[in-house]
């Protein structure tokens, strides 16, 4: 009997299937989203989880976490999570549901940009430093109202074998409105066990990386939640740190250091 390797690709006829299923799903997410604004928070939640969970399935990747996500009772509470693939977001819906800080070019994806916008997804303008100062207030906003929101302090994703530097601006809100913050480690593996080249979104487009998941027997996510990080008596630049070193210790990865500069410019107080 043949041996199935991570290097056997699912067949046509499977890859087909999963395709208009996934195509189905997304339609049916739009029709959703027109409802979704009108909803009270926990049947948003509900829904947004329901969705999510739906897709992980369509396309065959088994979900499980570990540690604690906030409970309904922190009222506010906001995640950091290491950055490996457009599908982070729906990993991490399907278990915590929060709203998400993006790239603004992702409002142009087919079909998934619609949907992020009608789900409440927060877009920055990342080659704007100004915009820095309006989605921190965005945030602080959906804090306040109990809200749980999303960030991804490298700011670009990653293959998952190394993380990039935490960059501190967007936990800002934290400090601001004493949130309590999340750092939530992510790692995709194959079904041998090793880490999964399928999974990385890495200066690719959106269809091809989804052609790369299409033909995996099966994708692993998992979630570790560390402890959560209190911002009372904190900056920004300290959350980002404590959140930087939970996140490589819950992955086996060395802490990214910044290359120091001399003397500090202003895009230091950006970080």
């Amino acid at each position: 009997m043949r041996n199935v390797t991570s290097s056997t690709p699912t067949s046509r006829l499977t890859r087909t299937v999963r395709t208009i299923r996934f195509v189905l799903h997304v339609f049916s997410g739009l029709a959703q989203s027109a409802i979704y604004p009108h909803l009270a928070q926990p049947g948003q939640r509900r829904m947004a989880r329901n969705w999510s969970a739906r897709l992980l399935s369509i396309l065959n990747i088994r979900l499980r976490y570990r540690g604690t996500p906030p409970s309904a009772e922190i009222q506010r509470a906001m995640l950091a999570a290491n950055h490996v693939s457009w599908l982070d977001v729906y990993s991490l819906i399907t278990v915590c549901p929060a709203r998400f800080v993006a790239k603004a070019e992702i409002r142009g994806w087919p079909l998934l940009g619609w949907l992020s916008r009608n789900a409440g997804t927060l877009f920055i303008e990342r080659s704007k430093r100004s915009d820095t100062a309006r989605i921190n207030d965005r945030i602080s906003e959906a804090l306040m109202i109990g809200d749980r929101v999303a960030v991804f302090p490298e700011g670009t994703t990653s293959d998952g074998t190394a993380l990039k530097h935490f960059h501190a601006s967007l936990l800002q809100p934290a400090v601001t409105v004493a949130a309590m913050l999340y750092p939530v480690a992510i790692r995709y593996t194959d079904v041998t066990g090793k880490l999964s080249t399928a999974a990385p979104y890495v200066e690719i487009p959106l269809t091809v990386s989804l052609g790369r998941i299409l033909r995996q027997r099966r994708i692993d996510v998992e979630l570790i939640f560390a402890d959560p990080i209190s911002s009372s008596g904190k900056n920004r630049r300290e959350l980002a740190r404590a959140a930087e070193q939970a996140i490589a210790l819950a992955l086996s990865l060395p802490v990214p250091h910044k290359s120091p500069r001399t003397p500090p410019g202003p895009q230091d107080e950006q970080q």
